[in-house]
């Protein structure tokens, strides 16, 4: 009797974690969209899953690096200066998070466990907002890519609307913030992985050997397990919609849309470019086609910018992240910043 206790109770916790992951969201999701994949096109499931393996297996050094970064900043209480990095003067923070946001080497998934990690300790969301949506336009190695696959002037111009859309997003937030909105912006399953500690004054001195404390040890198992499996399962969600996207939506359909010079061709550019995966480098052979096919050099920048930022692996990410009203903004603020974009470039001729 006694050693059929004992192995129920060693089995407590695996049978606690399969119910949970039945009862989840996403993973009901997955299950669902794979049955109906099956029945109605059968060789594409197995492709779906190949490309979702595939994806996730080429970003795992990369997001294990962010979530490790961000355990670490936890366990070490580390975080607390990443915040005091962006305190202060709220202006000075949002212009400085803008600038070193267009030059970092994330992409808009990879992104998402350091916005976690700087919201999570107390970082304002308006310099939070402007790195976000500057970081996956740009960086140096895409800038050189963009330079050869594109031309000069373009890849600078991008590089300048990655700042600026930046910078745009992080004051519209202040503005929005001086009259009381958007506060808490983390969604709850978030925050409760961030306890009182997230407060910059009340967490504890930087200790950077924090193995050296059990506490501090499990504090960075906790934050690397909830990170990672909160992020993950959604990052999975979104790569297998990805696939479909591409299996599905034919970029001649795109190219029919925004790939001819009517006064439309930028708005309408920027809300075809915002769902579609261009936060790769496999968007530069693309603008560059579908601007030797016709597309107005307005109507790329704004179609490249707008899938930068809200790509749909993106976007349902930071759905996972963050409430409702700043998934809303953000969107906005993306879709908004990007036809700006698109028009300032059309107007300067395509020179900068």
């Amino acid at each position: 009797m006694n050693t059929l206790t004992e192995t129920q109770n060693r089995n407590q916790p695996m049978l606690q974690l399969l119910g949970s992951v039945c009862r989840d969201r996403v993973f009901i999701a997955m299950v669902l969209m794979s049955i109906l994949l099956a029945l109605i096109d059968l060789p594409q499931l197995s492709i779906s899953l190949l490309f979702t393996l595939e994806a996730l297996w080429e970003m795992l050094p990369f997001f294990a690096l962010a979530i490790g970064i961000a355990a670490i900043a936890k366990a070490t209480s580390a975080d607390t200066l990443i915040a005091k990095a962006f305190s202060g003067n709220p202006v000075r923070a949002t212009i400085l998070a803008a600038l070193v946001g267009a030059i970092s080497p994330f992409c808009s998934c990879g992104v998402i466990p350091l916005i976690a990690a700087m919201l999570g300790a107390g970082v304002p969301l308006a310099p939070v907002m402007a790195f976000w949506i500057a970081s996956p336009i740009m960086d140096p190695e895409m800038f050189i890519l963009t330079a050869a696959g594109i031309g000069f002037n373009f890849a600078l111009a991008k590089t300048i609307a990655a700042m600026a859309m930046g910078l745009m997003a992080g004051l519209s937030i202040l503005l929005i913030q001086r009259y009381g909105g958007l506060e808490s912006p983390l969604r709850a399953e978030l925050t409760g992985c961030c306890d009182s500690g997230c407060s910059v004054s009340t967490r504890k001195a930087v200790l950077w050997k924090f193995w050296q404390e059990p506490e501090r040890i499990e504090t960075f198992r906790a934050e690397s397990v909830a990170i990672g499996v909160f992020l993950g399962k959604w990052l999975t969600l979104a790569f297998f919609l990805e696939s479909l996207m591409l299996a599905y939506v034919s970029s001649d359909w795109i190219a029919g849309y925004v790939g001819t010079d009517n006064p439309f061709a930028i708005p309408l550019a920027a809300v075809v470019g915002a769902p579609s995966y261009l936060n790769g480098y496999a968007a530069i052979p693309l603008i560059s086609g579908l601007i030797e096919i016709g597309m107005t050099p307005g109507a790329a920048m704004a179609f490249i910018t707008a899938g930068a930022v809200s790509s749909i692996p993106a976007a349902i990410a930071v759905w996972a992240l963050v409430k409702k009203p700043v998934f809303l903004l953000y969107l906005a603020l993306g879709l908004t910043g990007a036809m700006i974009a698109g028009f300032v470039y059309q107007l300067s001729g395509g020179v900068i």
